[in-house]
């Protein structure tokens, strides 16, 4: 059995997306688990227990080395009637923001 450039090269791409899927996984529960944290440092019920992905694009890191920026969008709470819409930035596998808007107190 032998294998022409091609097959290689299709076994190839197949590899490199599971590959980036499950490294997108790992850092969306990695979002997920800082969110979840500052909700519960402030108080707030995180809504659907989940994040959604809502911009990637690649930047420079500090080192001048090439990696994605992601943005994910999250829903909390503070009293259980009202929802409000999060931001959690993250740079490879660093949160680098966490944006909550003005949302009412208990």
């Amino acid at each position: 059995m032998y294998f022409e450039l091609f097959d290689v090269f299709l076994l190839t791409l197949v590899c490199l997306a599971i590959y980036y899927w499950l490294s997108a996984q790992k850092i969306r529960e990695f979002a997920l688990k800082a969110a979840r944290t500052e909700c519960e440092r402030l108080n707030l019920q995180l809504l659907d227990g989940s994040v959604g992905l809502n911009k990637i694009r690649p930047v420079r890191g500090q080192a001048g080395s090439l990696t994605l920026k992601r943005e994910y969008n999250f829903e909390f709470s503070a009293t259980g009637d009202e929802r409000y819409i999060g931001k959690i930035t993250l740079l490879s596998h660093r949160v680098i923001d966490i944006y909550l808007p003005p949302h009412r107190l208990v």
